[in-house]
């Protein structure tokens, strides 16, 4: 798949964050893995991310990390396309990118670099130096430290033919209309805000119709519908679902940090497909939210 055909399938479409899956020892369960994205597959998302935040990507070290990418790869080849992550440090970035290459994924979500605060030029060295050092499709993600302006991706597009695709998750509405205003149809605008269809109407009004979706991975069914609805206009549907579902929702997972991921898996518990418990730092769900989740998750029937 070319950069320019990965941009066409990211243009439309549900995305969405497959969690990585871990025994109860920690370690990377590359079968549950395959089971979930053999389970996911089928409701119609138009490209997964491995290894993405709601992976855990900051947890795996690069030898696990290469073998997520590889059974994501082999698991989703011909069917959907798999973008997979990379970040750290530029070399730490090359070496992660280059294995999603080698791996056989479609393209690399750029996730911010690590620690430090960075000037605009360091950053656009940065992104240059990693989209350089492979030929498939990249998406750069404006969140944390990486705080990219429009003249620096303006820069990167006319340096970087490969880079394809703009995700924020910084919710700076002001830098968003400039990014847009300035680089068109150049790129492929993505939502990535934490459960981001609380975002998504707002998000459209700017110009990012497409965003990534975490709870694709316990309520897939009820992620296509709202998807559906948006994309369809359809807001009776879409605000019933927010009432009923997503506010409750951010209700249980503003109760701890880190909780965004700690949440996905425990619904994906609830749901029947566990990916195991969270890595350090993160910290599981406390019984209590689990129980509220669950109930949560009940309202909205069968997925």
């Amino acid at each position: 798949m070319s950069p320019q055909e990965l941009k066409q399938s990211l243009s439309s479409g549900l995305l969405s964050f497959p969690l990585t899956d871990f025994d109860a020892q920690l370690r990377f369960d590359p079968m549950g893995y395959t089971r979930r994205l053999e389970w996911l597959m089928p409701y119609g998302a138009t490209v997964l991310f491995a290894a993405g935040g709601t992976g855990e990507f900051f947890s795996l070290e690069p030898g696990e990390y290469a073998q997520v990418m590889r059974t994501a790869a082999e698991t989703c080849r011909g069917q959907v396309p798999i973008v997979g992550g990379a970040g750290g440090g530029t070399t730490l970035a090359i070496t992660y990118a280059q294995e999603a290459e080698r791996s056989g994924a479609q393209g690399v979500l750029l996730l911010p670099h690590y620690l430090t605060e960075a000037t605009q030029e360091g950053l656009v060295a940065h992104v240059e130096a990693v989209c350089k050092s492979v030929k498939i499709g990249v998406i750069v993600y404006n969140r944390g430290a990486c705080k990219l302006n429009a003249t620096s991706l303006e820069m990167l597009a006319e340096r970087c033919p490969n880079l394809i695709g703009f995700k924020d998750g910084l919710g700076d509405v002001e830098r968003i209309v400039q990014i847009r205003q300035r680089l068109g149809e150049r790129f492929v605008y993505i939502g990535g805000m934490p459960t981001h269809e609380v975002y998504a109407n707002a998000y459209r009004a700017l110009g990012v119709p497409t965003y990534s979706s975490a709870v694709f991975n316990f309520i897939p069914k009820t992620a296509i519908e709202f998807y559906n609805a948006y994309a369809a206009g359809d807001q009776a549907t879409v605000s019933r679902l927010i009432d009923q579902f997503f506010l409750p929702y951010l209700e249980i997972r503003n109760k701890g940090e880190g909780y965004a991921v700690s949440i996905v898996k425990a619904g994906a518990t609830l749901a029947g497909y566990s990916a195991g418990p969270v890595r350090p730092p993160l910290s599981d769900l406390r019984p209590q939210e689990v129980e509220q989740l669950q109930a949560l998750m009940q309202r909205l029937g069968p997925q």
